[in-house]
């Protein structure tokens, strides 16, 4: 069994994504946001690193593509900023 010593960034982790995910829920934030976004993206990066230290690699390919789309959005936002 995995005993992982940095449980605290599995609580940071999942906080960065549900505080966003529950504002978004409660119609305070759009899921289309900078912050929702940035957010996303720390809490799954933070979230796959510690999957990928304990070798959890279903959890792994959640959080990492949860990243990578997060991340891709945050880029699209970008570039449809910088054209207006």
């Amino acid at each position: 069994m995995y005993n992982c010593p940095f449980h605290w960034m599995q609580i940071l982790g999942s906080v960065l994504i549900l505080i966003p995910f529950v504002l978004a829920q409660l119609k305070y934030l759009s899921v289309k946001s900078r912050l929702y976004l940035y957010l996303n993206a720390l809490g799954s990066l933070m979230m796959a690193v510690d999957a990928l230290i304990g070798h959890q690699w279903g959890f792994l390919l959640l959080e990492g593509t949860w990243c990578v789309v997060s991340v891709g959005s945050i880029i699209a936002l970008s570039k449809r900023s910088k054209k207006h």
